[in-house]
Formats: C-alpha cells, sequence, structure tokens
C-alpha cells in the first residue's frame, strides 16, 4: 500500500499515514516490487499500472503480443475498479446498503458473488478460532466494521484520534462476528446488530485470484499481479521465476528478496501502512477484536501461499486473509499460521527481532546482515 505521511514532529504531536496516489516513488519500494517488476523498458515484459483499493496496482505481462497483454491487463483494471465499487466500506456500495439494512435488523438480498465471499469469510474467520472461543478468538474478523470507523480509519483522510472510551467498550462487549450473519442463498441477515462489514481484509486477495482468472482465460501465461504490496505469479519472467522482496517495515525498502513460482502468492499486514501516532504511540488499522483496539507487538507479518486445490479459497484470497490473525497474534503467530495450513511465514516484532519459518528461510535471500531466528 502506498505510503504518504503528513507531516508531523515528535513530544506528542498528532502524525497520520495514509495512501497517497502521489507517493508512487514511495510505492514501489512498499510494495515489495524489486526492480524486475519495472521492466516495462525491456524486451517482453508489458506494464500498466492504477488506483484501487486505495492503493497502488501494477501488472507485468511477460511475453506476449503487445495488444494482447494490454487488453488482457485493461480488463483486470475495469475488474479492479468494478470490485472497489462494490465492496467500499464507507462510500456508497453494494456492502454499505448492507450494513445499512443489518443495521435496521432487516434482511437484504444481495448479489451471488457478495453472499459466496460472505459465507467464505464466514468459513476462514471459524478457522482461524480456538475450539472455545470465550475470548474471541477469531482474529480474522470482517464484522468488525464499526470498530474500524470508531477508530478512523473509515476515511481517506482520517484525522489522528482516540476513540471515545464508551463506545469503544459497548462495540467491544458487542462481540460482532461473522458467525453472528445468517446467509440463506443471496439472503443476509444479522443475529448481532452490532455486525458491520468491512472487507478491507478479504478484497485484495480476491481480487488477485480474479486478476489471475482474467489473465488465464485471455491465454496469459506468464505474470505478475501486484496490489499495494499482496502478489501474485503467474508462470515465469522467461528463463527465470519473477522475484519480489518483503519489505522492511521501518526502512525504505525490501527486507529479503525470494522467488514467486506459479500460482504462488504473499500477503502482508504491517504497521507502517495506515496509522496514526499521538504521544509517541503508533496506532494501526489493523485492531485486535479482544481489545478493539490496534494490535501490537509485531511490525509486519508476511506469508506465502503456495496453490491448493479443492473448495479452498484461491491463493490469493489465502494470502490476504491469513496474515491478519498472524499479525494480530502477535507472539502467537505461528499458532495461527498453522490454523491456516500455512507454513512459510516471516514476523518482523515490535522490538526488530525477525523470525521465520523453516520453510520460508529456504526460499529467502536477505540483504541485510542481522540476526534471524528460524522456528519450525
Amino acid at each position: 500500500m502506498a505510503r504518504g505521511a503528513t507531516p508531523g514532529g515528535s513530544g506528542g504531536k498528532p502524525r497520520m499515514n495514509i495512501p497517497s496516489a502521489r507517493a508512487f516513488a514511495a510505492f514501489l519500494l512498499a510494495a515489495f516490487v524489486l526492480a524486475a517488476l519495472g521492466a516495462c523498458s525491456r524486451a517482453g515484459v508489458f506494464h500498466r499500472e492504477g488506483y484501487v483499493f486505495g492503493t497502488r496496482v501494477d501488472l507485468s505481462v511477460y511475453g506476449a503480443d503487445p495488444a494482447q497483454a494490454d487488453a488482457a491487463m485493461a480488463a483486470v483494471l475495469r475488474e479492479f475498479d468494478r470490485l472497489h465499487r462494490a465492496w467500499h466500506a464507507w462510500e456508497p456500495s453494494e456492502l454499505t446498503a448492507l450494513n445499512e439494512a443489518l443495521a435496521r435488523g432487516e434482511t437484504a438480498a444481495v448479489s451471488g458473488e457478495l453472499a459466496a465471499a460472505l459465507r467464505d469469510a464466514q468459513r476462514l474467520a471459524a478457522a482461524g478460532g480456538a475450539q472455545d472461543d470465550a475470548q474471541n478468538s477469531e482474529l480474522f474478523n470482517p464484522a468488525l466494521g464499526a470498530l474500524i470507523a470508531l477508530w478512523g480509519f473509515h476515511s481517506d483522510t482520517f484525522a489522528p484520534r482516540l476513540p471515545d472510551p464508551g463506545e469503544l467498550q459497548r462495540l467491544r462487549e458487542a462481540r460482532p462476528r461473522m458467525a453472528d450473519l445468517v446467509i440463506n442463498g443471496d439472503r443476509v441477515v444479522s443475529r448481532n446488530p452490532a455486525v458491520r462489514l468491512d472487507l478491507g481484509g478479504y478484497a485484495k486477495g480476491y481480487a488477485l485470484d480474479r486478476a489471475a482468472a482474467i489473465l488465464r482465460a485471455a491465454d496469459i501465461r506468464d505474470a505478475l499481479i501486484n496490489i499495494g504490496g499482496n502478489v501474485m505469479a503467474l508462470g515465469r519472467k522467461g528463463e527465470q521465476p519473477w522475484r519480489v522482496g518483503i519489505q522492511d517495515p521501518r526502512e525504505p525498502g525490501p527486507l529479503a528478496a525470494l522467488p514467486l513460482y506459479d500460482g504462488e502468492a504473499i500477503g502482508t499486514s504491517g504497521d507502517y501502512q495506515r496509522y496514526f501516532e499521538l504521544e509517541g504511540v503508533r496506532y494501526a488499522h489493523l485492531l485486535d477484536p479482544r481489545s478493539g483496539a490496534p494490535a501490537r507487538g509485531t511490525r509486519s507479518l508476511t506469508v506465502l501461499v503456495t496453490p491448493r486445490g479443492g473448495a479452498d479459497s484461491g491463493a490469493g484470497v489465502l494470502s490476504d486473509v491469513a496474515s491478519k490473525p498472524a499479525y494480530i497474534a502477535g507472539d502467537a503467530w505461528r499458532e495461527q499460521t498453522r490454523r491456516f495450513g500455512i507454513s512459510h511465514a516471516l514476523r518482523v516484532a515490535a522490538d526488530g527481532r525477525i523470525e521465520v519459518t523453516q520453510a520460508l528461510r529456504a526460499r529467502l535471500q536477505f540483504l541485510s546482515d542481522g540476526a534471524v531466528t528460524v522456528v519450525e
């Protein structure tokens, strides 16, 4: 996601960090794309850019006919724009219309696509929770839209401020969850009036999977799709695999590089994308359902998802979803990635410690000499 910080000083002055369409140079670093992604000047690589989901989008196609590549990438950008408008969490959209109906206690008719996405999000939320959910352990929770809005993150120009404590307590105690939704066909109602849906932790991954389907249908076999740091690879870049980077959450550059093979996707959740600072404390947009407040303990959490068959979500959706609960879980991050069947993951802790699974360590080329702890 592009990073454009509003100027602010230390000593308690508020500072906020929000996506900016003008911060393209910073985006290229924050979006994990190494020099290979910007190789539009090289023979055989075609490149297009866009701006949706509040972030910059980059598409690269290798080895296709120029007209074929351009038409396919244009179709992908149109699809991204459609999804952005349909699932926007605070501007008028199909999703906001559904939220308004849920707030009135009404049953709403939605598109088949949205109904299927909500069922999938329900399944993924349940997969990330423990059997004993007394502590609201479903850390992937798209039902928290009201809390996200309360913290001021439902805005393109949010102001650094803390929410009203009484309202925060009320929403936390209401415990809105995806399990509160009742979905029958294309009809949706909620058993809990506090549910407000925000698909920000699902939509970019879904868009990656849609882009892959569109490109393959257009007979594009080799491409790299990047939506603000959520990246999926198709095929190869000539004789070599696509190579991407994992962003350093505190420095303007990649922490490590790795090859990305056909059908694989990476997703990162971090505290360096949408956040504000007050009195020297950083408040990021990733909220812990247990506290109702921004999660602490982790700077960034990256997962790599390899293709999987069956009824599971695509690699894009899973790469987007699975990084969120692992980020929120802090030191318990590895337990969360296991619940989603992910063996390739990397965490940068709040104190800068780097922890990486053995499976991902074998794929990574670190670009600095910092200490790395390998975990099973």
